[in-house]
């Protein structure tokens, strides 16, 4: 585990997110992007590509079934639809983050706060996950086409055994953490909208710190993201192939 001050000093960009908005970057191989909840309100909604063929991405059914889970932690790697890891989680204050909530749209925001505009009230006007999402993903030349299931962090959805799903309010605490080592150039994009389920009458969605740090030399012989099941190991020796020519 890396302590604060040894993250530090590898840190090269620190970033605030507030709530209901949207953020987006390159987070290079031999780099790690840690996620901050700085008021433990956050919901951070989040979409991953390869930045060299926008066709490969995140595929949440090959992550889930993968590694027999419907939540992530730490431990857990983030699969593209090529077989490949994007991203793992080697760090996680939390223990849990949803998969399957899904994002908001502007009906379902409309209908649960109200109508605030853009007109009315400029920048303080709410936005909806899928929005945010959408605005963000066409800088890239992307876009509806290109949504697929997401992550979001720092919230939790769990199942009954009736399959019916709940959400668990106030999961997240105040300094609650993961941190996403990349295992191949991943275009990382995530809005801070509130989570679909989130019961909240108000829209006040939390803010979101963000760093990004040279991540330590990883050995595959010890490492606990890949060696945490045998599928993650064939997909991490699937993307050491892609990066094999590099320097």
């Amino acid at each position: 585990m890396s302590s604060l001050r040894d993250i530090e000093t590898r840190t090269v960009h620190t970033e605030t997110v507030p709530g209901g908005r949207y953020w987006s970057l390159v987070i290079k191989r031999g780099f790690t992007l840690r996620l901050v909840d700085t008021e433990g309100r956050a919901n951070v909604s989040m979409l991953l590509y390869s930045p060299h063929n926008l066709l490969e991405r995140y595929n949440a059914p090959d992550t889930l079934k993968g590694q027999h889970t419907s939540k992530l932690t730490r431990g857990n790697m983030l699969y593209s639809d090529m077989g490949r890891v994007m991203l793992s989680i080697v760090e996680d204050s939390l223990g849990w983050h949803d998969t399957i909530g899904g994002i908001t749209d502007a009906d379902m925001i409309r209908a649960q706060y109200g109508e605030h505009s853009y007109q009315e009230h400029r920048n303080d006007f709410y936005r909806s996950g899928r929005e945010l999402f959408l605005i963000e993903l066409q800088k890239w030349g992307l876009g509806r086409r290109d949504l697929v299931p997401n992550i979001n962090f720092f919230s939790k959805v769990g199942a009954g055994s009736d399959g019916a799903l709940t959400f668990a309010h106030n999961h997240s605490k105040p300094g609650a953490h993961v941190d996403l080592r990349a295992e191949m150039d991943t275009l990382v994009v995530l809005n801070t909208a509130p989570h679909p389920m989130d019961p909240s009458p108000e829209y006040c969605p939390g803010a979101l710190e963000l760093a990004i740090y040279r991540t330590p030399p990883v050995d595959p012989e010890t490492d606990v993201c890949v060696n945490f099941r045998p599928e993650n190991a064939r997909a991490y020796a699937n993307t050491t192939i892609l990066n094999c020519q590099e320097d």
